[in-house]
């Protein structure tokens, strides 16, 4: 999955999003965990998102590297990847001694963690922990039975965005975007990923109960089958399905584009280029991602990573600053620091075999998502 966040980091000039709410900590911390954080080994090599490590190279005004570097002595070398898959094949490769840690997305972080690529966290060496948005201290995707495996860093929704000179009325539901006889045929937007078809089992979750879904990354053979259904019905309806938001926001532009799904970064850059743009959470509800500092299990710099986690979690006034950057669209677009928003946010994890229910081991795993996945890309 290609994430571009890139423009969003550099507008806001901000770290992090999400420690803007505090909340109280899960400690859960096993017998073999890593009691101090001892002197930085002088180097330290990540896997990251675009726009996750900014060194001043891409905006001069954006430098959290130097700093840290300046701090503790750990010159940071950064890999940059463009898909959650990419990132995991990173973190294997040779052995796992290549990285030291990795921003892992919800759709990564629980594959990386059951192949035993990552190790536990030792969160009370992490002082700002405390103040991480509540919702994101212990999430499933990166909390097992309270033992953390990471910091949390970025979230956001996945939202439906229209254009308001089109479409009308606002819409309250996703349905335009899934009904065959959609008035917007051939102008709707949806994410490139396999992981989007958790957005089509939340759309069925609402309107065919009889499938019984209750989380939608954890589907049985049938209620699978039913979203890929549905996502074959949507694909005459698609555009273009997007991963750079430029795949997006160009489109929306011009009005060859509608109303679809999309982050919080192309709405604000939309309405900053006075397009006639809104979103909304509709009544289905909506997914999101969350993304995550992980140490690799065979860190090499494993002191180094950890001062980056603490690093990356300092900054407690993140919506303050995102607030004085973009004005109210903090609150209305990226709905910062809003738990209440964020816990009714169907939160990116990877699908697994086992369901995580008294169901057992009896739904679709990644790799089954993956080949269905194709099968909807090659009717488009």
């Amino acid at each position: 999955m290609k994430r571009y966040r890139a423009n969003l980091i550099a507008s806001v000039a901000v770290v992090l999003v999400l420690v803007a709410c505090g909340g109280t900590t899960n400690s859960g911390q096993g017998s073999n965990l890593k009691q101090s954080i001892g002197t930085g080994e002088g180097a330290l090599n990540l896997v990251a998102w675009t726009g996750y490590v900014e060194s001043g190279k891409t905006d001069p005004k954006v430098d959290w590297v130097t700093p840290f570097t300046n701090q503790t002595g750990c010159k940071i070398n950064v890999k940059f990847a463009d898909t959650s898959d990419e990132m995991v094949t990173l973190m294997r490769q040779g052995g796992g001694t290549q990285w030291d840690g990795v921003s892992a997305s919800g759709d990564a972080t629980n594959r990386l963690i059951a192949h035993g690529d990552v190790a536990e966290v030792n969160t009370n060496l992490i002082p700002d922990f405390k103040d991480v948005i509540q919702s994101l201290q212990s999430p499933r995707h990166n909390t097992i039975n309270g033992h953390h495996y990471g910091v949390p860093y970025m979230y956001g929704p996945n939202v439906l965005m229209y254009n308001t000179d089109v479409v009308k009325p606002a819409p309250t539901s996703w349905a335009p975007t899934w009904d065959a006889n959609s008035p917007y045929k051939g102008k709707v937007a949806a994410y490139d990923s396999p992981i989007f078809v958790a957005d089509a089992a939340l759309y069925l979750k609402a309107h065919n109960k009889s499938l019984g879904i209750t989380d939608v990354y954890e589907l049985t053979s049938k209620q699978l089958d039913a979203a890929i259904a549905l996502l074959k019905v949507q694909a005459p309806l698609i555009k273009k399905y997007w991963a750079a938001t430029t795949d997006e926001t160009d489109p929306f532009s011009s009005g060859d584009m509608v109303i679809g799904t999309a982050w919080p970064y192309q709405v604000s850059f939309l309405k900053s280029e006075k397009k006639p743009v809104a979103a909304v959470v509709p009544s289905e509800g909506a997914t999101g991602w969350a993304d995550t500092w992980m140490i690799s299990s065979h860190a090499q710099h494993p002191n180094c990573m950890y001062q980056w986690m603490k690093w990356t979690a300092s900054n407690a006034k993140a919506c303050d600053i995102l607030r004085k950057n973009i004005g109210d669209s903090a609150d209305s677009d990226y709905h910062c620091g809003d738990n209440t928003f964020l816990k009714n946010i169907a939160l990116w994890k990877t699908p697994l075999q086992e369901c995580g229910d008294s169901r057992g081991a009896t739904c679709t795993d990644y790799t089954i998502w993956q080949q269905k996945w194709q099968e909807v890309r090659g009717t488009k």
